[in-house]
């Protein structure tokens, strides 16, 4: 089964935002999505430059679940739309 990739922006915009807790993910997981995520961290997707036309409102910190943006991006956030996917 392929893993379900999560990458988060750890420009320094993105970083300052929230990304450093963000970079907490792998010990925040629940048990049973822990095999089944594969998480890095990429130096400035450059999300918050395209503006609101591809990124929302362009709001730090971005994480990439597979191809979807998710902006203002929070543990919670990013566990719950983990969750949804493996529902």
């Amino acid at each position: 089964m392929e893993k379900t990739k999560v990458v988060i922006c750890t420009g320094t915009h993105c970083y300052v935002m929230g990304a450093s807790e963000l970079l907490l993910l792998p010990e925040q997981l629940p048990e049973h999505l822990k095999d089944k995520v594969e998480i890095e961290g990429r130096t400035c997707m450059e999300l918050c430059k395209r503006g609101a036309k591809d990124a929302g409102q362009g709001k730090a910190p971005f994480v990439l679940i597979d191809d979807e943006i998710i902006e203002s991006a929070t543990l919670q956030s990013v566990i719950s739309k983990l969750e949804e996917k493996y529902a």
